[in-house]
């Protein structure tokens, strides 16, 4: 095939993209400059471009939202959308489509979500707004954690990898589920009543085999995310929801497809060569039937998936961190351990989450209701346990929600930040003491 310049740019760029360890370290970079930047000479000029207002209106409706809103409940609901795409693909199609599978990591995101947040409330003596933060420790930090992974090579079996993930996308729609029934105030039941009908619509689009992205992108947005942003459910609902509509069956089996592309790929060679810039109408025809059966054999939510993962690991996240990360670090670090908020989000993350998980999964292999994955000993389960504790960006998104006094919301932050460090340092550490998998058994 013949190479153009831009190929030779784009093709380096797309695999630069599509590396896990280049999206964890967008995420680091993000954060890195809003904490530079909120303790820089700089710090009012930063907040306050946050606080800058979009608005847009059409006659009498009027919607104004300023950039840190716009992020936090527009953008992070394609993140959620994204996860919650993920999660119904492992569970109809992937490696927890069997049940003997999905025991282990579900049993230990249970675990890792419950432990935390009752240290949390311990140390906080389960009274007053400060109890309103129990669910930061819920989440784990996926491209975070993924980014520090991709870097340990061959020291992390991909069973547990896949395991990770199971326990990070699990603990994020918990922590959606969390944010609509605990952190949700003023709802206007004719809002939600018009998001329920959306989707009711984006359902029956599904039954009927609807499988046109953009026709539940349209529903799905102008409809389900803008009545939710309107009813005062928070908008990343509406991100999970819409997900659970998208098709995931495909419309053509792979040795049908494979039987039909051959039969193509033999017509397109038995067509004349032509000596013009174009190719003939004949072959342009056998192309668009490629495409046609190519789109056939692939699911709508696989397409999606893949469409949108770049996006939410370079934009996305990135945008949320620069928004979100901008923690004023105290002159004293020893003020920071007075705070029960502060310790209770530290506590919670970097002890309450490995216990949780190590505790529940260790009851579980113990009575054989779950197993370990192949190459997986007891040392990495302690690493990623250990590593799960990595809060950052879900701990963030839910202590903005979770607080109305913005002093909480920044003893929360440099809990979240103190933790996060201190996860990520040791449980890297972990790893690293493991053999690489070819050596394991």
């Amino acid at each position: 095939m013949r190479q153009d310049p831009i190929d030779h740019l784009l093709k380096p760029l797309d695999r630069f993209i599509r590396n896990q360890s280049v999206a964890g370290l967008a995420l680091f970079i993000s954060a890195a400059v809003a904490l530079v930047l909120a303790n820089s000479p700089w710090r009012e000029a930063y907040h306050e471009f946050w606080e800058h207002s979009i608005t847009l209106g059409i006659d009498t409706f009027i919607f104004e939202r300023n950039l840190h809103h716009l992020i936090n409940d527009g953008l992070m609901a394609i993140f959620f959308f994204v996860v919650a795409l993920e999660l119904k693909r492992e569970f109809l199609a992937g490696e927890l489509s069997d049940p003997r599978n999905a025991v282990l990591p579900l049993a230990a995101s249970v675990g890792g979500m419950v432990f935390p947040a009752l240290l949390y409330l311990a140390i906080n003596n389960f009274e007053g707004p400060a109890t309103r933060g129990w669910g930061i420790t819920m989440g784990t930090d996926t491209a975070f954690v993924l980014g520090l992974l991709a870097l340990l090579g061959k020291r992390v079996p991909p069973a547990i990898k896949a395991l990770f993930i199971t326990v990070a996308v699990t603990d994020d729609i918990a922590s959606v589920t969390v944010i609509a029934l605990f952190y949700t105030s003023d709802i206007s039941m004719m809002n939600l009543g018009i998001g329920a009908a959306f989707m009711v619509v984006l359902v029956a689009m599904n039954l009927l085999g609807v499988r046109n992205i953009t026709a539940y992108g349209v529903i799905g947005i102008g409809g389900l995310w803008t009545a939710f942003m309107l009813s005062g459910v928070h908008a990343t609902v509406a991100g999970v929801l819409a997900a659970l509509t998208i098709p995931v069956n495909t419309k053509m089996k792979e040795r049908a497809y494979a039987k039909k592309i051959r039969e193509l790929v033999d017509a397109f060679d038995r067509t004349k060569e032509t000596a013009a810039v174009t190719i003939s109408r004949e072959q342009a025809h056998i192309i668009t039937k490629v495409k046609r059966f190519s789109m056939a054999a692939e699911s709508p939510l696989q397409r999606l998936e893949q469409a949108l993962h770049p996006w939410v690991a370079f934009l996305v996240l990135p945008l949320f961190a620069l928004a979100n990360a901008g923690i004023e670090l105290p002159d004293s670090v020893s003020g920071v351990f007075a705070s029960p908020v502060t310790m209770g989000v530290m506590l919670g993350l970097v002890l309450g989450k490995p216990i949780g998980l190590l505790l529940m999964s260790w009851t579980f292999v113990k009575f054989g209701w779950g197993k370990l994955g192949t190459n997986v000993n007891w040392g990495h389960m302690v690493a990623i346990s250990v590593l799960s504790g990595l809060g950052f960006t879900m701990a963030i998104f839910i202590s903005e929600l979770a607080f109305a006094s913005e002093v909480m919301r920044m003893e929360a932050k440099l809990g979240i930040l103190f933790a996060s460090v201190t996860a990520g340092i040791i449980g890297t550490l972990l790893f690293m003491r493991c053999k690489p998998v070819h050596s394991v058994g």
